[in-house]
């Protein structure tokens, strides 16, 4: 639990006034970019940023031993003055633990690699805290939220008021109520998570940076949010194996808006879905999940990822169950994706990331070996619509879909899969 394996944020390098620009801001970042990108600025600083990445990977490496462990409240990180009294075991995820203290202060625990101490309002930041422990203090307000797939988790939690900026452009969101919060101005639109408006992000006064793991790509990035003392949460949801695991991140949302009851109200109506289709036993039916890609690859998604657990909780068998890669999706030559997928009895085409499909020539035209497979010519394709990779709040939904095409019930229930017609 301490900082020495890990990597945590530290906030006391390159200190800035939020809310108070100087005309040379612009210029300073700039500078500033520069200087980190080529390995220091001018001048020693006294602290020295971490390497993000490294430190990252190493804490990834430390959570895969650490996955399927036990954790007890004697894991609470020790935090001076305070005494750990309760902790919340998730469900399904495995990538974080919230961990209570009395007179109301929480600790996260992200990956066993970050710890995140919520303060609440006007309370005082403990002195002795774990190495570089990342401080939230409630409440927390003028959110930037750079990963996609957690604004549907702050609007399930009626949490919008608290987020300030966004990484897409309205057109971009498919969740309607950001879309519609940017359109009116509540919700501004402040860079895409590898180019933020720094500016904007620091004259507003930015709470909260709320990223996908997608930063460790440009971790030049996370280290300038930490030298304006933005503090940045990166959201793991993607690694759950499980699909409510990644529902359940809710929770953590919920501990830091101080909704904690609108989190589990809201996780168990998810759960309930899956218990329905608990006892529905397996159809014995194949279902592959792929997208071609520009390259001509057919693009799966392993076994290990939470989509092949979908398919299987719906009840049905995912061909690619034995390929594993850590990022949970492999790219195959078509060659190798007929030889395994050839006689599925269902397609469902990702148009998460490729175009949504209009017809069966539409998918026919990507590679002709596609005409030859059994699903195709019995007429069993369908197609994710766009909004899905944005639902998070909604996996539930995508498993009872999986479910009624297996079980060839009414489509018109369907919540994001439609039927490929010829």
């Amino acid at each position: 639990m301490n900082g020495g394996k890990c990597m945590k944020l530290s906030l006391g390098a390159g200190k800035f006034r939020k809310g108070v620009l100087s005309a040379g801001f612009k210029i300073l970042v700039l500078l500033l970019t520069a200087g980190i990108a080529a390995g220091g600025c001018g001048r020693r600083q006294e602290k020295e940023v971490p390497d993000v990445q490294t430190a990252a990977e190493e804490g990834a490496q430390v959570w895969e031993k650490e996955k399927g462990r036990q954790y007890g409240i004697e894991d609470a990180p020790k935090i001076g003055g305070l005494t750990c009294q309760s902790m919340l075991k998730p469900e399904f995820a495995e990538g974080f633990h919230i961990y209570y203290y009395n007179d109301g202060y929480q600790a996260i625990l992200v990956e066993d690699s970050l710890t995140y101490l919520v303060v609440p309002e006007g309370a005082a930041v403990p002195e002795d805290l774990p190495e570089e422990t990342v401080v939230l203090q409630k409440p927390l307000a003028r959110i930037y939220v750079a990963g996609t797939a957690t604004m549907a988790l702050f609007h399930a939690l009626d949490g919008l008021d608290a987020v300030r900026f966004s990484g897409l452009k309205a057109d971009d969101w498919y969740v309607d109520a950001a879309r519609e919060a940017m359109e009116e101005g509540r919700i501004k639109f402040a860079g895409k998570y590898s180019e933020p408006d720094y500016e904007m992000l620091v004259d507003e006064g930015c709470g909260l940076a709320v990223e996908s793991q997608m930063i460790h790509h440009t971790p030049k990035v996370q280290e300038m949010l930490q030298m304006m003392e933005i503090p940045v949460l990166i959201d793991c949801s993607s690694n759950e194996g499980h699909p409510l695991g990644r529902v359940e991140w809710i929770r953590v949302y919920g501990a830091l808006l101080g909704k904690e009851e609108e989190a589990d109200a809201f996780f168990n109506e998810q759960t309930k879905i899956l218990h329905e289709l608990e006892g529905t036993g397996n159809t014995g039916k194949s279902v592959v999940y792929f997208y071609i890609n520009s390259s001509g690859q057919a693009v799966i998604r392993t076994g290990t990822d939470y989509i092949a657990k979908m398919i299987e909780i719906a009840g049905g068998a995912y061909p690619f169950c034995d390929v594993v890669e850590k990022e949970g999706t492999a790219a195959i030559s078509m060659e190798e994706f007929y030889a395994a997928a050839a006689d599925a009895d269902y397609l469902i085409y990702n148009a998460s990331i490729d175009e949504e499909l209009d017809s069966m020539e539409e998918l026919t035209a990507k590679d002709e070996v596609l005409k030859d497979m059994k699903a195709v010519k019995e007429g069993n394709v369908f197609c994710t619509d766009k909004e899905f990779y944005q639902a998070t709040d909604l996996v539930s939904e995508m498993i009872a879909d999986i479910h009624i095409m297996l079980t060839e019930g009414d489509e018109d229930e369907m919540t994001f899969l439609y039927r490929v017609e010829e």
